[in-house]
């Protein structure tokens, strides 16, 4: 009898289970930017994925033995890398007259390879040296000129089967692309399958962007960053309400991950109570 009772109370709360997870819809898994020496940290704590630094993984100028070696760690990991940030260098300047197309596209080329080989789908584009503007130069000039580029470097990703993923930026890392509305236009004149947006909360809410914005973004959103706006602090620390953003993804049919992208004071001791505050807040923005 107290078996009986056991099962039918257990399939009772597996029934509650999913009936909340069918209102509240597909929830986005969460990772971190940070190095893969953190796997074991972040996998122990419940996350989901790792998000590393492209260029310094799979840059052209990462010798192959240094890279054979990463593909190896990541045979090894808990964790998947399922994305990278940090795409391209200050180096690799994309408008202005010092801008190469030979060379930027040659990097993407090198880059996109290596990131097929290691399993990295999306490579986030701030970037924000290697498109800023330059003194005296037009921004709309600069914005066609930066279309015109992103268009090949999207063929590029194609060949390799990767995404492209433009980042709104604020006004304080980045002189030209500062909203996810002018990430919205740019993609939709890029036009490209592989060139998508990568929405950053964190900056979103540094330029007092709506989180409506989201809303037309939506079609091509394949990826979000995460943080509070004071410091760029792990989400709990000062409890910004993310909500909002939230619930625009999830109205968004958002199928995407969200990577807290954030400055650590001790991430050992943060990186569990910032996960279980996203969680909350997420299951509050998908239940509305």
């Amino acid at each position: 009898m107290k078996r009986l009772v056991f099962v039918t109370i257990s399939l009772l709360s597996l029934a509650i289970f999913l009936q909340s997870n069918a209102q509240s819809g597909h929830m986005p898994q969460i990772g971190v930017a940070t190095s893969y020496e953190n796997d074991s940290l972040l996998s122990a704590a419940g996350f989901n994925y790792i998000e590393e630094g492209a260029r310094k993984l799979f840059a052209p100028s990462i010798p192959d033995s240094t890279y054979q070696r990463t593909l190896g760690r990541f045979k090894k990991m808990h964790l998947k890398v399922p994305s990278c940030n940090l795409f391209l260098p200050a180096t690799v300047r994309l408008v202005g007259p010092t801008a190469n197309e030979e060379v930027i596209l040659g990097y993407v080329d090198t880059l996109m390879q290596r990131a097929r080989e290691a399993g990295v789908r999306i490579i986030v584009f701030g970037s924000a040296g290697a498109r800023q503007l330059e003194p005296g130069l037009d921004p709309e000039q600069a914005k066609q000129q930066l279309i015109a580029i992103s268009r090949k470097m999207a063929q590029v990703a194609e060949k390799y089967g990767r995404i492209i993923a433009i980042e709104n930026l604020n006004k304080s890392e980045d002189n030209f692309i500062n909203s996810l509305a002018i990430v919205t236009d740019i993609v939709k004149a890029v036009n490209h399958p592989n060139f998508r947006i990568t929405a950053d909360i964190y900056h979103m809410k540094r330029e007092g962007e709506a989180p409506a914005a989201i809303a037309a973004a939506a079609p091509y959103l394949v990826h979000c960053h995460i943080a509070e706006k004071e410091g760029r602090r792990a989400p709990g620390t000062a409890k910004d309400d993310f909500v909002p953003y939230l619930a625009e993804l999830k109205k968004a049919n958002y199928k995407g991950n969200i990577t807290i992208e954030c400055g650590w004071k001790n991430m050992s001791e943060e990186c569990r109570p910032a996960l279980a505050y996203l969680r909350s807040q997420l299951e509050t923005a998908y239940r509305k």
